[in-house]
C-alpha cells in the first residue's frame, strides 16, 4: 500500500489530523528548493512600492505580486521580496517544464539561436533556413492524429480567431464548388455585406473560454466581464454537460444530462440553417478550463464529432489550455478514441507559441488568407523542440499520471474530512480541480490563505479551485498541496 493511502486511511479516523508524509522525490534534470517559504505578508514590500510605480503607468487590477524569475526554478516561484512559492498555476497554465528548465536556458544560451531572437523573422514572408526543420521536429512530431498541416501563431486568442476564419473559408470555398469569388463577392466584402460577408455562424457552449479578442469573444461565454460592453455575433450556443460527481454515483443522470446537450446541438444546427444562417463548425473544449472545469465523457464527444458530419461542419478542439501532456496524454482528445480526428485542433500555453493543426482541406487556397506579421517565433519553436525531447527522455506524461493521482486522490480525501466546504473534486492527469461549497468568496479565501503557506494556485468558474502544475510536478509536491490545504481548512472549520 502507497505511503498516501496509508495517510489517507489513517486521518480518516481523526478528520482534524494534517497530513505529513511525503513520497520520496523523483530525482529531476534541474535543482530546485525544498519546499515553500513565506517571510512576508503577501504581497510583500518590495511588490507594494513596485505595485505604486506601475499603477502611475497602467492598470494593475489583476496584479498579485511581482516575480524574481532569475531566482525561480523548477516548480518554485520566487517573488521580489524572497518569498518562495510551489506553483501549481504555472504562469496560467502555460509552463510546461517550470522555471528555468535546463533545457530551455540552453537553447536560449546557443549562439546559433540569437539570431532569431535578435531579427524575428516575418515568417510568412521571410523565414530562416531552419524553419521547416524546426516545424517537423517539435508541431509536427507531436500533431494530433490524422492532421498533417499546421499554421503557427503567436498565442491562444489568435490561433482560434484564425482557426474560424479557415473553417469560413473552407465552408465557402465548398459552396462555390472551388470557383474563384465573384466581382459582388469582392466588391461587397469590402463593405462588410453579402455575399462576400455571407452570413455563417459557428457553434460554441455555455461555459465556453476561447479567446478575448473580437471573433473568439462570441464563442467565450464563461465570466460577464470579458464580454461586457463589446459588440458580438449572435452565433448559436449549446449546453455543456453539468455533471453530477462521483461519476460512478449519477451515471444515468450524466447520460441523461448529455443527451439533452446533444439533442439541443441538433436543434441548434436546424434553427440556424432553417433561418439562412448556416452553421460552419463547432468549437469545443476537452475540458472547459476557464468555465470552472467542466468535463464531459468521451461518449459525448464522440457524438458531438458525428453529428458535425452528418451537417456538413467543421469540428475545432480547443486544446490551448489541455494540452500538451497536462490530462496524462499529449491531447486531451486523444482519450475520446475519435473514429474520424477533428478537422482542426488550436493549441498554445504550454506549447510556448500558438497555432493550429489541420488537415489538408482546410489549407488556405492563395496567399494572405491567413497571416500576420510574425506567424509565431522560430525560437518559440526551438523551445518546443526541447520541450518534446525533454518530456519523452524524462517520461513526463507517466509522472502526470502518477502525480495526478496523488493529488486527486488527496483533495478526495480531503472533500471527505471537509464536507461542508469541499465538493467535486475531478480531473484527468494533473487537469485537477475542486469545488468550494461557499462559492466564490470562500474559493477566493482558501486561494489567498494558501498563498500564505506558499501555494500559488488559482480560481475558475464560480467556485473551483484548479491546478496546473507543470509537468515535471511531483508525488511529493502534490502532497505538499494537500497537506497546506488540510490546514487551511482546518483553520477555515
Amino acid at each position: 500500500m502507497s505511503l498516501l493511502r496509508k495517510t489517507l486511511q489513517s486521518s480518516l479516523s481523526s478528520l482534524k489530523q494534517v497530513r505529513h508524509v511525503l513520497a520520496a522525490p523523483k530525482k529531476l534534470s534541474l535543482d530546485e528548493f525544498d519546499g515553500p517559504s513565506i517571510k512576508t505578508d503577501i504581497p510583500g514590500p518590495r511588490s507594494k512600492e513596485l505595485l505604486r510605480e506601475l499603477n502611475s503607468l497602467s492598470t494593475t487590477h489583476e496584479v498579485q505580486f511581482f516575480c524574481n524569475y532569475e531566482e525561480s526554478k523548477g516548480n518554485y516561484l520566487v517573488d521580489v521580496d524572497g518569498n518562495v512559492f510551489l506553483d501549481i498555476f504555472m504562469q496560467i497554465s502555460s509552463l510546461p517544464l517550470g522555471y528555468n528548465h535546463p533545457a530551455l536556458l540552453k537553447v536560449l544560451n546557443d549562439p546559433a539561436n540569437l539570431s532569431t531572437l535578435v531579427n524575428r523573422p516575418a515568417l510568412g514572408n521571410l523565414p530562416p533556413a531552419d524553419f521547416p526543420l524546426r516545424v517537423q521536429n517539435s508541431l509536427i512530431a507531436v500533431a494530433p492524429k490524422g492532421l498533417t498541416n499546421v499554421k503557427t501563431m503567436a498565442c491562444g486568442s489568435c490561433s482560434n480567431e484564425n482557426a474560424y476564419k479557415a473553417i469560413f473559408m473552407w465552408y465557402m470555398t465548398k459552396q462555390r464548388g472551388g470557383a474563384p469569388p465573384s466581382p459582388e463577392e469582392l466588391e461587397t466584402c469590402m463593405y462588410n455585406k453579402s455575399p462576400g460577408a455571407p452570413d455563417l455562424t459557428l457553434m460554441s457552449f455555455t461555459g465556453a473560454f476561447h479567446g478575448r479578442t473580437l471573433g473568439c469573444l462570441a464563442t467565450t461565454h464563461s465570466k460577464a466581464i470579458h464580454k461586457l460592453d463589446i459588440p458580438s455575433l449572435d452565433w448559436p450556443i449549446a449546453p455543456f454537460p453539468q455533471l453530477k460527481y462521483p461519476l460512478e454515483e449519477h451515471e444515468a443522470e450524466n447520460r441523461a444530462e448529455e443527451r439533452r446537450c446533444l439533442d439541443q446541438v441538433h436543434a441548434l444546427f436546424r434553427e440556424y440553417t432553417s433561418a439562412g444562417r448556416p452553421v460552419c463548425g463547432v468549437v469545443v473544449e476537452p475540458v472547459q478550463a476557464e468555465g470552472g472545469d467542466n468535463h464531459a465523457s468521451p461518449e459525448f464527444f464522440r457524438e458531438l464529432r458525428a453529428i458535425t458530419k452528418e451537417y456538413g461542419a467543421a469540428f475545432l478542439v480547443d486544446e490551448v489550455q489541455t494540452g500538451v501532456g497536462v490530462t496524462g496524454s499529449w491531447w486531451a482528445h486523444d482519450l475520446w478514441q475519435l473514429d474520424d480526428p477533428p478537422d482542426i485542433v488550436t493549441f498554445a500555453k504550454k506549447m510556448l507559441g500558438g497555432g493550429y493543426f489541420h488537415t489538408e482541406e482546410f489549407r488556405a487556397n492563395s496567399g494572405y488568407r491567413i497571416f500576420n506579421t510574425w506567424l509565431g517565433e522560430p525560437s518559440k519553436l526551438a523551445m518546443c523542440e526541447a520541450v518534446v525531447k525533454t518530456v519523452q527522455e524524462e517520461n513526463l506524461l507517466e509522472n502526470v499520471r502518477q502525480a495526478g493521482s496523488v493529488l486527486l486522490d488527496g483533495l478526495k480525501h480531503l472533500q471527505t474530512k471537509y464536507p461542508t466546504q469541499l465538493e467535486n473534486a475531478r480531473g484527468l492527469g494533473t487537469f485537477i480541480a475542486i469545488d468550494c461549497k461557499g462559492g466564490d468568496a470562500h474559493r477566493n479565501k482558501i486561494l489567498t490563505d494558501l498563498k500564505r503557506k506558499g501555494i500559488q494556485s488559482g480560481g475558475c468558474g464560480e467556485r473551483t479551485i484548479r491546478c496546473r502544475p507543470a509537468l515535471i510536478f511531483q508525488p511529493h509536491h502534490a502532497e505538499m498541496v494537500v497537506n497546506a490545504m488540510d490546514e487551511v481548512l482546518a483553520e477555515q472549520a
